[in-house]
């Protein structure tokens, strides 16, 4: 099984290096040939690549002078690879970006500035916190494919055979929990210890982790103190799963949330497929979607994520132009609408909300709760700042830490990642 990895990787290794060619120019064009461009793609390989795929073969059925190099590249090693291949002027023409890479390539001058581009062409149709959320320093760096945020997922046949109603509150949620499990035997919650999970927590306080306009550090505030000892206090108690610390805790959370056994967890759209494959879910109308629970402050929200496509700047004129058409017609209504159908994604723009997909009852669950997702700050450094709460959430909420020496460490991580910020 190693031996076959281990292949696996070296091939794919191989065809990186081999298509990663956009910041060299192709010379097909000059030849009168076909432009060829590279479009990085970093979807999930299974359930959502094949569906890219199809729509980039479409593409070049209507547009015979461009032919597109497309490569899967796995989400965790993309960003990386990018960045080292974008440095040495060897990237791809098109990248499917994650929202929190955005401005951080932006920064580094590795894309290209997209407004009054053919890539923008219908801007107005995109919803605009997300065009905002594409910006770095009033420039556009990305056109929004897909987006996504958290909610309150829930197994509606628990909820109704222990008659509770959908929490509006965290307080809320733990009562609840208490009722799930003395009626059904089924615990009724069981949280996150990463720190992205973490998030709704701190918006419910009206805060988070780094105040970027500010430029303050306010992950170890009162504010902040208050809502992760909130999302500590929810791993404790009666129908309150314990805190999972290992490797494996989102796959055991998940599992656990489709096989029946635990009625609530908070997660993202992109597991809406795998949610359908559970034995709870086999009727999909017993898949609930809530906003999440709010804070103290009234104030409930979670962050917003996705992906854009973006067009890389090293690129010569030719295969720009041929990657902005590429990014046009990737992120159209049509596009998008079939991305939705086939993959359980949210699209990024009104118009692709068709009948056919918010038959979904998944989609049109999370499209409720989209108005409460809040936009990242355009701050290259914010995505990273999640890391050092993945390395300190699980050991206060494994009883290693205290919640103020946790929150102290991971202040000092933050620290060195925005060296020019105030505690």
């Amino acid at each position: 099984m190693r031996r076959g990895i281990a292949a696996t990787a070296l091939v794919a290794s191989l065809a990186l290096a081999a298509t990663a060619c956009g910041g060299d120019g192709d010379n097909d064009s000059e030849s009168g040939g076909p432009v060829t461009i590279t479009y990085w793609d970093t979807s999930n390989a299974t359930n959502e690549a094949p569906t890219y795929k199809a729509l980039v073969e479409e593409f070049e059925a209507a547009n015979k002078d461009i032919k597109v190099n497309f490569v899967n590249v796995p989400f965790d090693q993309a960003q990386n690879k990018f960045d080292t291949a974008a440095g040495s002027k060897g990237a791809p023409d098109v990248l499917r970006s994650e929202v929190g890479w955005t401005p951080a390539f932006a920064k580094k001058g590795f894309f290209l500035p997209l407004d009054g581009t053919e890539a923008l062409a219908e801007q107005d149709k995109f919803q605009p916190n997300l065009i905002e959320q594409a910006k770095y320093e009033g420039k556009t760096y990305g056109v929004p494919l897909v987006t996504d945020t958290l909610a309150l997922v829930y197994n509606k046949a628990l909820f109704e055979k222990a008659g509770v109603e959908v929490p509006k509150t965290w307080d809320d949620l733990k009562k609840a929990a208490a009722t799930i499990k003395d009626k059904t035997g089924a615990d009724g919650y069981w949280g996150s210890t990463a720190g992205y999970y973490g998030q709704p927590f701190l918006y419910g306080e009206g805060t988070d982790t780094v105040d970027a306009e500010g430029k303050k550090i306010t992950v170890n505030s009162p504010e902040a103190k208050k809502a992760y000892a909130t999302w500590q206090g929810l791993f404790d108690g009666k129908g309150l799963h314990k805190a999972d610390t290992t490797a494996d805790a989102y796959a055991h959370i998940q599992e656990a949330f489709v096989s029946g056994k635990v009625a609530s967890i908070i997660q993202g759209p992109w597991e809406i497929t795998n949610f359908y494959a559970g034995s709870a879910f086999k009727d999909k109308a017993n898949l609930g979607i809530a906003t999440v629970p709010a804070g103290s402050t009234g104030k409930a929200g979670a962050p917003t994520g996705g992906h854009n496509l973006s067009v890389y700047a090293g690129s010569d004129q030719a295969h720009q132009e041929a990657a902005l058409k590429l990014v046009n017609f990737m992120t159209s209504a049509k596009s998008q609408e079939t991305i939705a159908l086939k993959n359980s994604t949210l699209p990024t723009r009104d118009d692709a909300y068709t009948d056919k997909v918010k038959a979904d009852p998944g989609i049109a669950g999370y499209q409720t709760v989209l108005p409460a997702a809040q936009p990242r700050p355009a701050l290259p450094e914010y995505g990273s700042l999640w890391t050092p709460l993945d390395e300190q959430l699980p050991q206060i909420a494994g009883g290693k830490k205290s919640l103020d020496e946790g929150l102290g460490d991971a202040e000092t991580a933050i620290t060195k990642l925005v060296p020019d910020f105030s505690k």
